[in-house]
């Protein structure tokens, strides 16, 4: 039993410390549909392009851990060390969504050349100059950074829609992928603090549910309303990924002297 402790613990402890600088972390259902009388199962990863570590139901490495049913809510309930992480019944009929928040996590940066990679990918160039401005250190820093990631599931029907369930941070669909036609692409809004994004970055991660090894990725934009449409294809399992990066606001951030924060909105679905 000692053991199996030791072993959730230190699962539970390479999450914390997975860099922000270099990983996703998503919710995969084992099944995006799924009949009523069958239960939802998802598993928390962290990795790049859909492939990843799978972790262990941990309490404490998260805020919120909710299932969400148009407007009825309830906490995801499992025990310790349970995997999949995930392993519940649904709310009822329609579309189900699996929420999570992470707890505030933080890396120390000691290559320069790592962040300068990192915020050039997620298209926030004008931090490099901002650091330099600020007169932040480039030989060794901290970042604190947080994770904000919805998994969309349909249940028997699978009617329903998505909306803002409160994350700091959030992808919101605005078309539902297992009822609504998707020939013209599939609509997100991306937000912060309850608004609309303008021309943020969306990545996107697309497989196919038996090609783990056939991953494409590519990035679009949210318009003026922080709209983005991504054109999707049938069969398909997808991965989006968004992110805030601002100079820090939390408590965690100014007791470890973390010069950045960063945020983590994702979302996962299919195409039936």
């Amino acid at each position: 039993m000692w053991i199996n402790r030791l072993r959730i613990f230190a699962s539970a402890a390479c999450l914390f410390s997975a860099p922000a600088s270099a990983h996703e972390m998503w919710l995969e259902g084992v099944n995006y549909e799924i009949d009523v009388d069958e239960k939802i199962v998802s598993n928390l990863k962290v990795g790049q392009n859909f492939k990843g570590s799978t972790y262990s139901f941990f309490p404490d490495s998260f805020q919120r851990f909710d299932i969400a049913l148009a407007d009825q809510l309830k906490p995801v309930e499992g025990r310790l060390g349970n995997r999949p992480t995930v392993d519940i019944n649904a709310l009822g009929e329609g579309l189900n969504i699996l929420l999570y928040q992470s707890n505030d996590m933080i890396v120390t940066y000691t290559e320069f050349d790592k962040f300068a990679s990192f915020v050039t990918h997620k298209a926030f160039e004008n931090t490099l100059a901002e650091h330099e401005q600020l007169g932040f250190p480039k030989d060794k820093f901290r970042e604190v950074y947080s994770r904000y990631a919805k998994n969309l599931i349909g249940v028997g029907n699978a009617r329903g829609a998505d909306r803002s369930y409160g994350l700091e941070t959030e992808i919101v669909a605005l078309e539902n992928p297992y009822t609504d036609k998707l020939d013209d692409g599939f609509d997100v809004k991306v937000l912060y603090q309850g608004s609309p994004r303008k021309n943020a970055q969306v990545e996107v991660f697309e497989k196919t549910a038996d090609a783990e090894d056939d991953v494409r990725v590519f990035t679009t934009r949210t318009n003026d309303d922080g709209i983005a449409t991504i054109a999707v294809k049938p069969d398909h399992i997808y991965q989006l990924d968004a992110v805030v990066i601002r100079q820090p606001a939390n408590a965690l951030a100014q007791e470890k002297n973390a010069v950045w924060e960063t945020l983590w909105a994702n979302m996962t679905f299919a195409t039936p």
